[in-house]
């Protein structure tokens, strides 16, 4: 059997970033407010471009980096909640603007865990011999989704893209083990994006929801208890010590969320990767955006055990643990 092997990083970050000063001219907030509360300095947002066209920028750094052609590509998955369309589909934009014509294509949309679960299917397709190349993108336009005159969602939610080339394997242990979660019944405390039914048959008196509208503290209590335990399964599942991880990667959501996780794990801060003061939260963009910032570190090195983990809106959560 294959192990998943990834062998390519890279993201994109649109080229207008908003301050926080910026901000603070909009709506009732300031930088001290922002970064104490959010660790969020800046982000950038799209003015116009679309998760198609971000993506594919990562894409054509993907195939530069890796040597692979894109007709080797057997498989396209874009996680996002904000595609250009309801179809076709993301994946099959990128599929056609690269030339990847012996793949098949398709979306996943898991808000900020988008990315783990996007990347634990892709180990599913290379472990059972279907695929031997396979892209895994997370993305968003999440500025589409903001309501830019609330304060405690216009400072946090930020626009990217990142991406990786996952590919099978004999040498590498690839991906050691994995821990997914719902839990629907706490959904509504995080929604956006909702399509409202008006038509000449049903007369809808309810009010539109395009915007994000969050339970900020119940998000807050919600990942700070799940995604600890769901990082200490994997660790134990794998059957290695906290000692052993070189990174944890987690979902870029909040910074105070971070350090209360390596808090309850009582694993140093340093172990935690973070950049969401540069980044804001671009859910499931965030996690590959981050992969990308640390190979161009340096950080990532052959061998390393490395934690992914993400949690967000459905509610959703899980984590990932890979060897390089």
């Amino acid at each position: 059997m294959y192990n998943t092997k990834i062998v390519a990083f890279e993201s994109y970050l649109p080229p207008r970033v908003v301050t926080n000063e910026e901000l603070s001219g909009m709506v009732d907030t300031n930088d001290e407010w922002i970064r104490t509360r959010t660790g969020v300095s800046e982000r950038h947002v799209s003015v116009g471009e679309t998760v198609s066209e971000m993506c594919v920028k990562v894409a054509d750094g993907l195939l530069s980096k890796s040597g692979i052609s894109a007709e080797e590509i057997d498989l396209i998955i874009v996680a996002t909640i904000t595609p250009d369309f309801a179809t076709p589909n993301t994946a099959c934009l990128i599929q056609k603007a690269i030339g990847a014509k012996n793949a098949f294509a398709f979306d996943m949309s898991a808000a900020c865990s988008g990315f783990i679960y996007a990347l634990s299917v892709a180990d599913k397709y290379i472990k059972s011999g279907m695929c031997k190349n396979v892209m895994v993108f997370g993305a968003e336009v999440l500025s589409a989704m903001t309501d830019w005159s609330d304060r405690s969602s216009c400072i946090l939610f930020a626009d990217g893209a990142g991406g990786v080339i996952a590919q099978a394997s004999e040498q590498c242990a690839g991906l050691i083990a994995e821990d997914l979660h719902s839990k629907g019944e706490d959904g509504l405390k995080l929604t956006g994006g909702a399509i409202c039914i008006d038509t000449p048959f049903f007369d809808n008196d309810k009010e539109k929801q395009p915007y994000f509208k969050m339970d900020g503290r119940a998000i807050f209590s919600f990942a700070t208890r799940n995604v600890p335990r769901s990082i200490e399964c994997i660790i134990e599942k794998a059957g290695i010590a906290k000692t052993d991880i070189a990174h944890i990667v987690p979902h870029q959501a909040n910074s105070r969320i971070v350090e209360a996780m390596a808090k309850k794990l009582d694993m140093p801060i340093e172990k935690f990767f973070i950049n969401i003061q540069k980044t804001g939260n671009t859910s499931a963009a965030s996690i590959p955006i981050a992969l990308a910032d640390m190979y161009g570190e340096g950080r990532l090195k052959t061998g390393d055990k490395i934690i992914l983990t993400g949690f967000g809106g459905g509610l959703t959560w899980g984590s990932i643990l890979l060897e390089l």
